[in-house]
Protein backbone atom coordinates (compact mmCIF):
# COMPACT_ATOMS: atom_id res chain seq x y z
CA UNK A 1 0.00 0.00 0.00
CA UNK A 2 1.42 3.33 -0.70
CA UNK A 3 2.09 6.05 1.78
CA UNK A 4 2.22 9.65 2.11
CA UNK A 5 5.83 10.59 1.39
CA UNK A 6 7.57 11.71 4.28
CA UNK A 7 6.69 8.17 6.24
CA UNK A 8 10.31 6.38 5.25
CA UNK A 9 11.37 4.47 8.29
CA UNK A 10 14.69 4.98 9.59
CA UNK A 11 17.39 2.51 10.15
CA UNK A 12 17.54 1.03 13.65
CA UNK A 13 20.59 0.86 14.95
CA UNK A 14 22.65 -1.70 15.91
CA UNK A 15 23.04 -2.33 19.54
CA UNK A 16 25.59 -5.30 19.62
CA UNK A 17 28.58 -6.31 17.83
CA UNK A 18 26.01 -9.35 16.60
CA UNK A 19 23.73 -7.49 14.80
CA UNK A 20 25.79 -5.98 12.73
CA UNK A 21 26.65 -9.24 10.52
CA UNK A 22 29.49 -8.23 9.27
CA UNK A 23 32.63 -10.69 9.94
CA UNK A 24 34.41 -10.08 12.81
CA UNK A 25 38.06 -9.85 11.29
CA UNK A 26 36.17 -6.97 8.75
CA UNK A 27 35.24 -5.03 11.42
CA UNK A 28 38.68 -5.56 13.70
CA UNK A 29 40.75 -4.49 10.75
CA UNK A 30 38.39 -1.23 9.68
CA UNK A 31 38.38 -0.31 13.44
CA UNK A 32 42.81 -1.04 13.32
CA UNK A 33 43.09 1.02 9.89
CA UNK A 34 40.71 3.87 11.21
CA UNK A 35 42.80 4.37 14.69
CA UNK A 36 46.24 4.08 12.51
CA UNK A 37 45.07 6.22 9.50
CA UNK A 38 42.96 8.83 11.95
CA UNK A 39 45.66 8.45 14.90
CA UNK A 40 42.09 8.36 17.22
CA UNK A 41 42.66 7.52 21.02
CA UNK A 42 39.40 7.82 23.27
CA UNK A 43 36.19 5.69 22.21
CA UNK A 44 34.18 8.46 21.20
CA UNK A 45 36.11 9.64 18.37
CA UNK A 46 36.02 6.56 16.89
CA UNK A 47 32.24 5.53 17.46
CA UNK A 48 32.15 9.08 15.30
CA UNK A 49 34.37 8.26 12.71
CA UNK A 50 33.29 4.19 11.67
CA UNK A 51 29.55 5.79 12.63
CA UNK A 52 28.57 3.45 15.21
CA UNK A 53 27.07 3.59 18.68
CA UNK A 54 29.90 4.21 21.13
CA UNK A 55 28.72 0.79 23.20
CA UNK A 56 29.46 -0.70 19.99
CA UNK A 57 32.49 0.95 19.23
CA UNK A 58 33.70 -0.27 22.53
CA UNK A 59 32.67 -3.97 22.16
CA UNK A 60 35.25 -3.55 19.40
CA UNK A 61 37.94 -2.61 20.94
CA UNK A 62 37.58 -4.68 23.73
CA UNK A 63 37.99 -7.57 21.59
CA UNK A 64 41.34 -5.71 20.02
CA UNK A 65 42.61 -5.60 23.30
CA UNK A 66 41.97 -9.08 24.20
CA UNK A 67 43.72 -10.46 20.67
CA UNK A 68 46.97 -8.15 22.05
CA UNK A 69 46.36 -5.47 19.38
CA UNK A 70 45.51 -2.15 21.52
CA UNK A 71 45.97 -1.58 24.93
CA UNK A 72 45.08 1.09 27.31
CA UNK A 73 46.89 4.36 27.90
CA UNK A 74 45.62 5.05 31.56
CA UNK A 75 43.66 8.12 32.41
CA UNK A 76 45.59 10.93 32.92
CA UNK A 77 45.62 13.52 30.49
CA UNK A 78 48.78 15.04 29.13
CA UNK A 79 48.76 17.91 32.26
CA UNK A 80 48.27 15.48 34.89
CA UNK A 81 44.80 15.93 35.27
CA UNK A 82 42.30 13.18 35.13
CA UNK A 83 40.73 12.13 31.91
CA UNK A 84 36.85 11.90 31.63
CA UNK A 85 37.55 8.98 28.57
CA UNK A 86 40.28 6.28 28.50
CA UNK A 87 42.57 6.24 25.88
CA UNK A 88 43.71 3.74 23.71
CA UNK A 89 46.64 3.38 21.67
CA UNK A 90 47.73 0.43 19.18
CA UNK A 91 50.33 -1.91 20.06
CA UNK A 92 53.09 -3.00 17.73
CA UNK A 93 50.83 -6.12 16.62
CA UNK A 94 48.10 -4.08 16.14
CA UNK A 95 50.22 -1.35 13.94
CA UNK A 96 51.52 -4.10 12.19
CA UNK A 97 47.91 -5.79 11.67
CA UNK A 98 46.66 -2.45 10.80
CA UNK A 99 49.65 -1.73 7.93
CA UNK A 100 48.79 -5.71 6.19
CA UNK A 101 44.97 -4.89 6.23
CA UNK A 102 45.83 -1.70 4.64
CA UNK A 103 47.58 -3.78 1.90
CA UNK A 104 44.80 -5.91 1.36
CA UNK A 105 42.59 -2.87 1.28
CA UNK A 106 42.73 0.82 1.74
CA UNK A 107 38.84 1.25 3.09
CA UNK A 108 38.32 2.57 6.61
CA UNK A 109 36.03 5.10 8.36
CA UNK A 110 32.49 3.91 8.08
CA UNK A 111 31.36 0.40 8.86
CA UNK A 112 30.10 -0.77 5.60
CA UNK A 113 26.41 -2.04 5.83
CA UNK A 114 25.46 -5.88 4.69
CA UNK A 115 24.09 -6.31 1.30
CA UNK A 116 20.91 -7.76 2.71
CA UNK A 117 20.73 -5.27 5.74
CA UNK A 118 20.75 -2.91 2.73
CA UNK A 119 18.00 -4.67 1.09
CA UNK A 120 15.44 -4.27 4.17
CA UNK A 121 15.97 -0.65 3.79
CA UNK A 122 15.66 -0.39 0.35
CA UNK A 123 11.93 -1.91 0.93
CA UNK A 124 11.00 0.62 3.46
CA UNK A 125 12.03 3.66 1.66
CA UNK A 126 10.96 1.96 -1.61
CA UNK A 127 10.16 4.47 -4.58
CA UNK A 128 7.01 2.79 -5.20
CA UNK A 129 5.85 3.76 -1.63
CA UNK A 130 5.26 7.22 -2.44
CA UNK A 131 2.16 8.71 -3.67
CA UNK A 132 2.38 12.07 -5.38
CA UNK A 133 -0.83 13.80 -5.63
CA UNK A 134 -2.08 16.13 -8.03
CA UNK A 135 -1.01 19.12 -6.34
CA UNK A 136 2.58 18.31 -5.55
CA UNK A 137 3.34 17.50 -9.36
CA UNK A 138 1.19 20.76 -10.58
CA UNK A 139 3.10 22.97 -7.65
CA UNK A 140 6.44 21.47 -8.93
CA UNK A 141 6.13 22.31 -12.92
CA UNK A 142 4.37 25.85 -11.89
CA UNK A 143 6.92 27.42 -13.71
CA UNK A 144 6.12 25.76 -16.69
CA UNK A 145 3.02 26.03 -19.37
CA UNK A 146 2.24 22.32 -19.98
CA UNK A 147 -0.99 21.14 -21.75
CA UNK A 148 -3.98 20.13 -19.74
CA UNK A 149 -3.36 16.32 -19.78
CA UNK A 150 -0.13 15.97 -19.28
CA UNK A 151 -0.08 16.38 -15.82
CA UNK A 152 -2.91 13.75 -15.79
CA UNK A 153 -0.34 11.09 -17.82
CA UNK A 154 2.30 11.83 -15.63
CA UNK A 155 0.69 11.49 -12.04
CA UNK A 156 -0.32 7.76 -12.45
CA UNK A 157 3.47 6.92 -14.24
CA UNK A 158 5.10 8.34 -11.22
CA UNK A 159 3.19 7.11 -8.69
CA UNK A 160 3.92 3.83 -9.90
CA UNK A 161 7.75 3.67 -9.80
CA UNK A 162 7.00 2.37 -13.25
CA UNK A 163 9.68 3.22 -15.93
CA UNK A 164 8.31 5.89 -18.35
CA UNK A 165 9.72 7.02 -21.99
CA UNK A 166 9.04 10.34 -22.67
CA UNK A 167 9.17 11.69 -26.52
CA UNK A 168 8.54 14.14 -28.95
CA UNK A 169 10.46 17.28 -30.95
CA UNK A 170 13.77 19.09 -29.11
CA UNK A 171 13.48 21.87 -26.67
CA UNK A 172 9.35 21.65 -25.74
CA UNK A 173 10.64 20.78 -21.62
CA UNK A 174 11.35 16.82 -21.36
CA UNK A 175 14.23 17.30 -19.44
CA UNK A 176 12.49 20.22 -17.40
CA UNK A 177 9.64 17.87 -16.87
CA UNK A 178 12.14 15.43 -15.65
CA UNK A 179 13.03 17.44 -13.05
CA UNK A 180 10.32 18.51 -12.27
CA UNK A 181 9.28 15.47 -11.37
CA UNK A 182 12.06 15.28 -9.12
CA UNK A 183 11.34 18.10 -7.11
CA UNK A 184 7.62 16.83 -6.60
CA UNK A 185 8.92 13.66 -4.36
CA UNK A 186 10.21 16.11 -2.10
CA UNK A 187 10.81 13.57 0.77
CA UNK A 188 14.00 11.83 2.34
CA UNK A 189 15.64 8.74 2.66
CA UNK A 190 18.72 6.79 4.02
CA UNK A 191 21.52 6.18 1.40
CA UNK A 192 24.35 4.05 2.92
CA UNK A 193 28.02 5.42 3.32
CA UNK A 194 29.25 1.52 1.99
CA UNK A 195 27.56 -1.75 1.32
CA UNK A 196 29.47 -4.81 2.13
CA UNK A 197 29.05 -7.95 -0.22
CA UNK A 198 31.49 -11.58 -0.05
CA UNK A 199 34.30 -9.04 2.29
CA UNK A 200 34.02 -6.47 -0.26
CA UNK A 201 33.55 -2.88 -0.09
CA UNK A 202 31.37 -0.98 -1.98
CA UNK A 203 31.00 2.94 -1.41
CA UNK A 204 27.52 4.32 -1.93
CA UNK A 205 27.25 7.80 -0.55
CA UNK A 206 28.15 10.11 -2.88
CA UNK A 207 28.41 13.77 -2.05
CA UNK A 208 28.03 15.42 -6.22
CA UNK A 209 24.78 12.77 -6.42
CA UNK A 210 23.39 12.72 -3.39
CA UNK A 211 22.25 16.09 -1.37
CA UNK A 212 22.42 15.68 2.37
CA UNK A 213 18.99 16.83 4.55
CA UNK A 214 20.07 19.95 6.24
CA UNK A 215 18.87 19.11 9.78
CA UNK A 216 21.31 16.04 9.37
CA UNK A 217 24.41 18.15 9.15
CA UNK A 218 27.86 16.78 11.29
CA UNK A 219 27.18 17.27 14.33
CA UNK A 220 30.70 16.56 16.92
CA UNK A 221 28.67 15.24 20.06
CA UNK A 222 25.63 13.90 18.07
CA UNK A 223 27.23 10.11 19.38
CA UNK A 224 27.35 11.43 23.05
CA UNK A 225 23.66 11.02 22.86
CA UNK A 226 20.79 8.91 21.37
CA UNK A 227 21.65 9.12 17.64
CA UNK A 228 18.08 9.01 15.80
CA UNK A 229 19.42 6.43 13.21
CA UNK A 230 22.34 4.30 12.11
CA UNK A 231 24.84 6.64 11.16
CA UNK A 232 26.50 4.56 8.80
CA UNK A 233 23.55 6.19 6.90
CA UNK A 234 23.38 9.40 5.84
CA UNK A 235 19.84 11.11 5.15
CA UNK A 236 19.26 12.74 1.87
CA UNK A 237 16.86 13.80 -0.79
CA UNK A 238 15.68 11.46 -3.04
CA UNK A 239 18.95 11.30 -5.29
CA UNK A 240 18.27 11.97 -8.64
CA UNK A 241 21.03 11.06 -11.62
CA UNK A 242 20.95 12.45 -14.78
CA UNK A 243 22.45 11.13 -18.08
CA UNK A 244 23.27 12.40 -21.25
CA UNK A 245 24.90 11.59 -24.13
CA UNK A 246 27.83 10.08 -22.42
CA UNK A 247 26.41 7.44 -21.36
CA UNK A 248 27.85 4.10 -21.78
CA UNK A 249 27.11 0.83 -20.61
CA UNK A 250 30.22 0.34 -18.51
CA UNK A 251 29.09 3.04 -16.64
CA UNK A 252 26.57 0.83 -15.11
CA UNK A 253 29.00 -1.50 -13.49
CA UNK A 254 30.94 -1.39 -10.40
CA UNK A 255 34.20 0.57 -10.86
CA UNK A 256 36.91 -0.87 -8.67
CA UNK A 257 39.73 1.34 -7.89
CA UNK A 258 43.30 -0.71 -7.84
CA UNK A 259 44.91 1.42 -5.78
CA UNK A 260 42.67 1.59 -2.50
CA UNK A 261 40.84 -1.69 -3.31
CA UNK A 262 37.84 -0.79 -3.41
CA UNK A 263 34.68 -0.80 -5.29
CA UNK A 264 32.24 2.41 -5.96
CA UNK A 265 28.77 1.70 -6.93
CA UNK A 266 27.64 2.72 -10.20
CA UNK A 267 25.08 5.30 -11.31
CA UNK A 268 21.28 2.63 -10.87
CA UNK A 269 22.93 1.78 -7.56
CA UNK A 270 23.49 5.68 -6.30
CA UNK A 271 19.77 6.55 -7.87
CA UNK A 272 18.37 3.78 -5.61
CA UNK A 273 15.09 5.18 -4.07
CA UNK A 274 15.49 7.85 -6.41
CA UNK A 275 15.56 8.78 -10.24
CA UNK A 276 17.53 7.85 -13.08
CA UNK A 277 17.02 10.34 -15.92
CA UNK A 278 18.43 9.06 -19.38
CA UNK A 279 18.31 12.10 -21.47
CA UNK A 280 18.94 12.40 -24.78
CA UNK A 281 17.88 9.03 -25.77
CA UNK A 282 19.60 8.08 -29.10
CA UNK A 283 22.60 10.45 -28.90
CA UNK A 284 25.40 8.03 -26.87
CA UNK A 285 27.53 6.16 -28.26
CA UNK A 286 25.61 3.11 -27.83
CA UNK A 287 22.68 2.19 -29.48
CA UNK A 288 19.53 2.78 -27.83
CA UNK A 289 18.28 -0.60 -28.00
CA UNK A 290 21.17 -1.86 -26.59
CA UNK A 291 21.09 0.45 -23.51
CA UNK A 292 17.56 -0.88 -23.08
CA UNK A 293 18.85 -4.35 -22.94
CA UNK A 294 20.83 -3.84 -20.29
CA UNK A 295 17.68 -2.70 -18.30
CA UNK A 296 15.27 -5.36 -18.92
CA UNK A 297 16.33 -7.21 -15.81
CA UNK A 298 16.06 -4.25 -13.52
CA UNK A 299 13.08 -2.96 -15.17
CA UNK A 300 11.30 -6.29 -14.82
CA UNK A 301 12.86 -8.02 -11.77
CA UNK A 302 13.59 -5.17 -9.38
CA UNK A 303 16.86 -6.44 -9.27
CA UNK A 304 20.18 -5.53 -10.74
CA UNK A 305 23.53 -8.10 -11.35
CA UNK A 306 26.45 -6.87 -10.50
CA UNK A 307 29.86 -8.41 -10.69
CA UNK A 308 33.54 -7.90 -8.92
CA UNK A 309 36.38 -8.20 -10.41
CA UNK A 310 37.04 -11.65 -9.48
CA UNK A 311 34.08 -12.54 -11.79
CA UNK A 312 31.76 -13.14 -9.29
CA UNK A 313 28.39 -12.04 -10.09
CA UNK A 314 25.41 -11.17 -6.92
CA UNK A 315 22.26 -9.51 -6.84
CA UNK A 316 21.51 -5.81 -5.62
CA UNK A 317 18.20 -4.15 -5.56
CA UNK A 318 16.82 -1.81 -7.99
CA UNK A 319 14.19 0.48 -6.98
CA UNK A 320 14.31 3.21 -9.26
CA UNK A 321 12.00 5.46 -11.34
CA UNK A 322 13.77 5.47 -14.57
CA UNK A 323 12.72 7.84 -17.09
CA UNK A 324 13.87 7.65 -20.70
CA UNK A 325 14.10 10.88 -23.02
CA UNK A 326 14.47 11.25 -26.51
CA UNK A 327 13.83 13.18 -29.54
CA UNK A 328 13.52 10.40 -31.76
CA UNK A 329 10.00 8.55 -32.22
CA UNK A 330 10.24 5.60 -30.01
CA UNK A 331 9.39 3.21 -32.95
CA UNK A 332 12.80 4.36 -34.73
CA UNK A 333 15.40 3.41 -31.90
CA UNK A 334 13.31 0.39 -29.97
CA UNK A 335 11.48 -2.91 -31.01
CA UNK A 336 8.14 -3.91 -29.52
CA UNK A 337 10.02 -5.91 -27.31
CA UNK A 338 11.97 -3.58 -25.68
CA UNK A 339 9.07 -1.10 -25.79
CA UNK A 340 6.62 -3.45 -23.99
CA UNK A 341 9.31 -3.36 -20.96
CA UNK A 342 8.65 0.35 -20.95
CA UNK A 343 5.47 0.71 -18.89
CA UNK A 344 4.82 4.49 -19.40
CA UNK A 345 5.43 6.19 -23.09
CA UNK A 346 4.54 9.96 -22.96
CA UNK A 347 4.40 12.27 -25.80
CA UNK A 348 5.59 15.73 -25.15
CA UNK A 349 4.30 18.30 -28.06
CA UNK A 350 5.45 21.43 -28.09
CA UNK A 351 3.05 24.53 -27.47
CA UNK A 352 -0.17 25.85 -29.39
CA UNK A 353 -0.15 29.29 -30.25
CA UNK A 354 -1.66 30.13 -27.05
CA UNK A 355 0.79 28.83 -24.98
CA UNK A 356 3.70 29.95 -26.99
CA UNK A 357 2.33 33.41 -26.22
CA UNK A 358 1.94 32.57 -22.72
CA UNK A 359 5.38 31.45 -22.57
CA UNK A 360 6.94 34.16 -24.45
CA UNK A 361 5.37 37.27 -22.24
CA UNK A 362 6.33 34.98 -18.82
CA UNK A 363 9.66 34.67 -19.94
CA UNK A 364 9.58 38.33 -21.32
CA UNK A 365 8.28 40.03 -17.52
CA UNK A 366 10.65 37.83 -16.13
CA UNK A 367 13.49 39.32 -18.03
CA UNK A 368 12.33 42.54 -17.77
CA UNK A 369 12.05 42.95 -21.71
CA UNK A 370 9.07 44.93 -22.88
CA UNK A 371 6.31 44.02 -24.89
CA UNK A 372 5.59 45.80 -28.67
CA UNK A 373 2.54 44.81 -29.83
CA UNK A 374 3.43 45.06 -33.62
CA UNK A 375 6.55 43.51 -32.75
CA UNK A 376 4.65 40.09 -31.74
CA UNK A 377 2.51 40.58 -35.05
CA UNK A 378 5.26 40.79 -37.17
CA UNK A 379 6.78 37.31 -35.21
CA UNK A 380 3.55 35.21 -35.78
CA UNK A 381 2.40 36.65 -39.42
CA UNK A 382 5.74 36.96 -40.93
CA UNK A 383 8.30 34.59 -38.77
CA UNK A 384 6.61 31.11 -38.05
CA UNK A 385 4.69 30.54 -41.46
CA UNK A 386 8.35 30.52 -42.68
CA UNK A 387 8.75 27.39 -39.90
CA UNK A 388 4.84 25.89 -41.09
CA UNK A 389 4.15 27.80 -37.73
CA UNK A 390 5.84 24.69 -35.58
CA UNK A 391 6.43 26.66 -31.81
CA UNK A 392 8.86 25.05 -29.11
CA UNK A 393 8.89 25.85 -25.33
CA UNK A 394 12.75 26.84 -26.05
CA UNK A 395 12.11 29.34 -28.64
CA UNK A 396 11.22 32.36 -26.35
CA UNK A 397 13.62 32.19 -24.07
CA UNK A 398 15.92 31.50 -27.36
CA UNK A 399 14.40 35.05 -28.93
CA UNK A 400 14.67 37.26 -25.98
CA UNK A 401 17.83 36.43 -25.03
CA UNK A 402 18.77 37.28 -28.50
CA UNK A 403 17.43 40.67 -28.03
CA UNK A 404 18.86 41.37 -24.92
CA UNK A 405 22.19 40.37 -26.18
CA UNK A 406 21.77 42.84 -28.79
CA UNK A 407 19.97 45.84 -26.73
CA UNK A 408 23.03 45.50 -24.40
CA UNK A 409 25.52 46.03 -26.97
CA UNK A 410 23.90 48.70 -28.72
CA UNK A 411 23.22 50.41 -25.85
CA UNK A 412 19.43 50.59 -26.13
CA UNK A 413 16.57 49.92 -23.97
CA UNK A 414 14.86 46.60 -23.96
CA UNK A 415 11.99 47.13 -25.72
CA UNK A 416 11.18 44.30 -28.55
CA UNK A 417 11.06 45.69 -32.46
CA UNK A 418 10.27 43.90 -35.56
CA UNK A 419 13.89 44.53 -36.47
CA UNK A 420 15.13 43.13 -33.26
CA UNK A 421 12.69 40.13 -33.70
CA UNK A 422 14.19 39.46 -37.41
CA UNK A 423 17.97 39.92 -35.39
CA UNK A 424 17.06 37.55 -33.06
CA UNK A 425 15.33 34.71 -35.73
CA UNK A 426 18.11 34.65 -37.63
CA UNK A 427 20.59 33.30 -34.71
CA UNK A 428 17.56 30.46 -34.30
CA UNK A 429 18.00 28.50 -37.43
CA UNK A 430 20.80 27.84 -39.87
CA UNK A 431 19.85 28.45 -43.61
CA UNK A 432 20.20 25.28 -45.61
CA UNK A 433 22.46 25.83 -48.52
CA UNK A 434 25.24 24.59 -49.55
CA UNK A 435 29.05 25.59 -48.70
CA UNK A 436 31.06 26.04 -51.20
CA UNK A 437 34.96 24.86 -50.31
Amino acid sequence: MNMETGAVLAPPQPRRIEEMKLPLVMMRDIVLKTMFRKNTNIVTDLARTVCLPVTVAQELIDMCRGQGLMEAMGTLGPSGEVSSEMPYQLTDSGKARALDALAQSEYFGAMPIPLDVYAEQVKRQSIRNIQITRDQLTGAMGHLVLPEDLISNLGPAVSSGRSILMYGPPGNGKSSISNGIRDAMGDRIYVPRAIEYSGQVITVYDPIVHSRAEDDAEDPNALRRRARFDRRYVLCQRPTVITGGELSLNMLDLVYNPTARTYQAPLQLKSTGGIFIVDDLGRQAEPPQKLVNRWIVPLEESKDILALQSGEKFEVPFDTLVIFSTNFHPNEIFDQAALRRIFFKIKIDGPNQQDFLKIFSLVARKKKMQLDEASLVHLLKNKYPTIKNIYANYQPVFLIDQMIAVCDFEGIPYKMTPELIDRAWSNMFVKDEKIVK
